[in-house]
């Protein structure tokens, strides 16, 4: 099962959601882990090609969770919002900027914490 690397305070926001959204992007986050997609997930496009995101509608209110399985060896779960725009579907300007200084974020780390130590175990 792949581990969880949590970027910025994706983590510390996901715990501050009701108990009821946690457990949902929780649980797809643990079949993501696992290498499915859960039922809830689906594939970003634009500039956030590539990248999977979680939708979860609670009391009257829009939860999203951002990840990337791009990084080989780890699930990066990139950011984790309530949505309050009643405008669209898309994520604000705002979240796409710390999804992307977070992903590239994401990338500085896998190529320390997991592209290093792959090459250090080839024979």
């Amino acid at each position: 099962m792949l581990p969880v690397e949590w970027m910025g305070a994706a983590l510390r926001d996901l715990r501050e959601f009701p108990g009821e959204v946690q457990r949902v992007l929780g649980y797809a986050l643990y079949i993501a882990q696992r290498g499915e997609h859960a039922q809830s997930a689906k594939r970003l496009k634009g500039s956030l090609s590539g990248l999977v995101e979680i939708v979860d509608d609670f009391d009257g209110d829009t939860y999203r969770a951002v990840y990337t399985l791009k990084l080989k060896g780890a699930v990066y779960a990139l950011h984790v919002f309530q949505k309050k725009s009643t405008r669209g579907i898309s994520a604000p300007r705002r979240h796409v900027d710390v999804i992307t200084d977070r992903l590239a974020r994401a990338r500085a780390h896998h190529a320390v914490h997991y592209t290093a130590h792959a090459a250090l175990e080839t024979p």
